[in-house]
């Protein structure tokens, strides 16, 4: 690995960023709160009015692009956007949609998919998107069925009905209307472009105009440790808050309109509230890449960003990772990404410091500059964009502070401080869930995220804050001592990088640690290309696969201090996490708790001797 830091002195592509101070208080219970000093600007009344008036100003500029089937790009304007969504509204009220009768769409990110949902929110109608693998990955199609008792949905929407007539057959209700734009599934269904036939444009407008910030925009479901999905209501308020806040802290979004290529699921809070409605209310452009950090995708996101230069980059960390081997060999593909790019974004993981200085070096080497690399912390309760960290990151890690009309409450929980959030962006609760809304949010107000946070620097708050795990997620060994599941997780991913994917802890009452490994399988199959028609556990079984993942142990085991953070065996798993059991989400993330319970043949495996065969054991003295 390249080890040479000379990058460092390189400076940073000058960027407008906002407001970072931040007021701390430590209250008399021990609890600290956490704000910024500066007052909100100005909040739009509904998510819809950035397209009214960038229709108005900007009217041919291109809001939405995707891939058409010939290749090229189709464009959608503002004005024509605004137009059809008008139209659209039109339907979806003569239809009677309402929040008890909302508006469900199965399919992933298209131009059809933005405008029904652009429709009903400017009509005060809740949507609701859904994770694609719940109708086209997933056997039973229970979270489908859950999803579907609970929102009573009125329309129902599938770009192409023959590739979702299975999940359409398994969960709508008869006399439920499907709408698809191709191929209309053997139940029958309504065709899109007949959606766009003539409104009433008084019905329209009156509507719009009801729409307030207490009005539901949509409902974003996620699965949380039981692994049945909840419903988070998000108010147009809350999108509207949460954008006036990242325009606070990002101001160089609102100089000049913003340029996006950007994969992540509209069904997720980062892709579908964050970047889709940063593009929205700063007039941005936005190209829906139907790539995505997987073997066999990765490569269409590579095929975009030779076309388009972003002005903001916006990924996952895995997703940064996946494009730094094409980086490398591809000068051209250096030049189309840090041309016009004013900064970098990750979300949703810990960003390896590799990855991270591997990115540098080449935006030095392709421009002479370092790009700042932000970060954030959120949730889908949280609209997302909670706490900000608005300045280039030379060390990842810090997630910066709250961003302005935020409260943060930080309240002991064990030997950590526990993350709480209070402000106009933070969900109204969960979908006639009133138990768990209930539950969600303390004595005071404050929703209840479960992550635990601490000080980069205790003396300094406004140095930012970094994130300390999952209180759930925490437990104790047998000898009584805690383990910090968060940072040793993060830690060992790092340690043995590129080989893992992802790991879970194990040791709750046992005297020692060890983990269950998922494989980075791009990496792992790179080390026995003469395997590549091997099966999962053919290759984990290869000596060389073996040798590699001995050598990351003895490098975890070795860098452990004590035994809250010192691993001693592990064992490679060959069957990917299964979204129906929950022990993953559809956007790659494993619930821990999901993990060991239906693997728990597997973790006594590891404490059981002799060892299996499987298992290998750290051989550090």
């Amino acid at each position: 690995m390249n080890m040479d830091n000379s990058f460092l002195s390189a400076p940073v592509r000058p960027v407008r960023f906002g407001v970072r101070d931040t007021v701390v208080e430590r209250r008399a219970d021990g609890a600290i709160l956490m704000r910024s000093p500066h007052a909100l600007g100005r909040v739009e009344r509904c998510v819809t009015a950035p397209l009214k008036r960038w229709a108005l100003e900007a009217p041919e500029r291109t809001f939405l692009a995707e891939r058409a089937p010939d290749g090229a790009w189709r464009r959608l304007s503002y004005a024509d956007a605004l137009r059809q969504v008008e139209a659209l509204a039109g339907a979806l009220l003569a239809r009677g949609l309402s929040a008890d009768r909302p508006l469900i769409i199965l399919s992933g990110n298209d131009i059809e998919h933005a405008l029904l949902c652009l429709a009903a929110m400017h009509v005060g109608i809740p949507f609701a998107p859904i994770s694609v693998p719940y109708s086209l990955v997933s056997r039973d199609f229970d979270k489908l069925k859950h999803i579907f008792s609970l929102l009573t949905p009125g329309l129902v929407f599938a770009a192409d009905g023959a590739a979702f007539a299975r999940a359409l057959d398994a969960v709508v209700p008869d006399g439920v209307e499907v709408v698809v734009t191709r191929n209309p599934p053997p139940r029958g269904a309504t065709l899109y472009s007949a959606l766009e036939t003539g409104a009433d444009a008084v019905a329209v407008a009156r509507a719009h105009a009801a729409v307030d910030h207490a009005s539901i925009a949509k409902f974003l479901f996620t699965s949380g440790s039981t692994g049945v999905p909840k419903g988070v209501i998000n108010t147009h308020g809350m999108l509207c808050t949460n954008q006036a806040q990242i325009a606070m802290v990002m101001p160089f979004l609102t100089d000049a309109p913003p340029v996006l290529l950007d994969w992540p699921p509209w069904n997720h809070t980062f892709g579908g509230n964050h970047d889709f409605n940063l593009i929205l209310f700063n007039g941005g452009t936005l190209y829906i890449d139907e790539g995505k950090p997987l073997p066999g995708a990765i490569e269409k996101t590579v095929a975009n960003l030779k076309e388009v230069s972003p002005t903001f980059y916006l990924n996952v960390p895995k997703g940064y990772e996946m494009l730094l081997p094409f980086l490398e060999r591809d000068a051209d593909l250096c030049r189309s990404l840090f041309k016009n790019l004013q900064a970098m974004l990750y979300a949703g993981a810990s960003l390896p410091q590799f990855v991270l200085e591997s990115l540098q070096r080449l935006a030095v080497r392709t421009c002479g500059e370092r790009i700042a690399m932000v970060t954030s912390l959120g949730s889908t309760e949280t609209a997302p964009a909670a706490i900000f960290a608005n300045w280039n990151m030379e060390r990842a890690g810090n997630i910066g502070v709250p961003v302005p009309a935020l409260e943060v409450k930080l309240v002991a929980a064990g030997d950590k401080l526990e993350a709480r959030y209070r402000g106009a962006s933070i969900t109204p609760g969960y979908w006639k869930s009133p138990e768990l809304t209930r539950a969600a949010f303390d004595e005071e107000g404050f929703y209840c995220m479960g992550d635990a946070l601490k000080f980069v620097d205790a003396a300094d708050p406004a140095r930012g804050l970094a994130f300390d795990g999952r209180v759930a997620e925490d437990f104790k060994l047998a000898t009584g001592t805690w383990v910090s599941v968060g940072p040793l997780r993060a830690a060992i991913i790092a340690t043995a990088a590129p080989l893992v994917q992802d790991v879970v802890v194990t040791g709750h009452d046992r005297d020692d640690l060890a983990v269950l490994v998922f494989p980075a399988w791009d990496a792992v199959r790179a080390l026995v290309p003469q395997a590549a028609a091997a099966s999962p556990a053919q290759v984990l079984a290869e000596p060389v696969v073996r040798a590699a993942f001995q050598a990351a142990l003895d490098r975890i085991a070795s860098a452990g201090t004590g035994s809250a953070n010192r691993v001693q065996r592990m064992l490679l798993l060959a069957e990917p996490p299964s979204l129906d059991l929950g022990e993953a989400t559809d956007k790659g993330s494993i619930n821990q708790r999901a993990v060991l319970k239906h693997r728990a043949g597997l973790v006594e495996s590891l404490y059981t001797l002799p060892y299996s065969a499987q298992v290998i054991c750290a051989t550090r003295a």
